[in-house]
């Protein structure tokens, strides 16, 4: 069966698309491409045990086995050498990637302490998006109780919007979160110049 935010997203989302950009086809309207989950972990250098249970907690948050991350280049400083393990990384893509959106949008963000909405800042240029989480615990996959140490996450929503405008609205329509940064500005903006300031 196909996933709930992907059937949305052929009904509801598409459409609301092509009106608000003027599409000619539906080849043009953007859509997820595939959403990569990165923990990094620098205290892996010194303790190869949090590898083993970032690798564990990752595959519990997106089902899928993640791929261990290495270093590109040796830094004498941070004691890392070249081709040294520095984190885990899974890329997700079809159904799986649709459904961790979903879940990421009506379960995760939620049960984020004091969350107010993701800003509309961390686009690219290019219309993708990465939000960064501080703790693995607002996944209800992952038991508090097993948690040897808090370790943050980042999210990379890749998309094949042509712009960070149409990708923001993609992601909006899809039901990501995002604070009303904007029409905050302009109205304060607005009331300075009424104010004199």
């Amino acid at each position: 069966m196909s996933p709930r935010l992907k059937e949305r997203y052929r009904a509801e989302v598409t459409p609301a698309l092509m009106d608000e950009f003027r599409y000619k086809s539906l080849a043009a309207v953007p859509r997820l491409r595939k959403i990569v989950v990165n923990m990094g972990l620098g205290e892996a250098i010194q303790n190869a045990k949090l590898l083993d249970s970032a690798t564990r907690e990752l595959s519990l948050i997106t089902g899928q086995k993640p791929v261990i991350t290495r270093a590109s280049q040796s830094i004498a400083n941070f004691k890392l050498r070249k081709n040294m393990p520095i984190g885990a990384m899974v890329t997700l893509r079809g159904d799986r990637m649709y459904e961790f959106f979903d879940r990421l949008v009506n379960v995760v963000l939620p049960r984020v302490r004091d969350f107010r909405g993701l800003s509309t800042r961390a686009f690219d240029g290019r219309g993708n998006y990465t939000l960064g989480l501080r703790d693995q615990l607002v996944f209800p996959e992952i038991d508090y109780a097993k948690v040897e140490k808090i370790k943050g996450m980042n999210i990379s929503i890749v998309t094949d919007a042509r712009s960070d405008a149409e990708g923001a609205s993609l992601l909006r329509h899809l039901g990501l979160p995002f604070r009303q940064e904007t029409r905050r500005r302009t109205s304060e903006t607005q009331a300075a110049a009424q104010t004199g300031g």
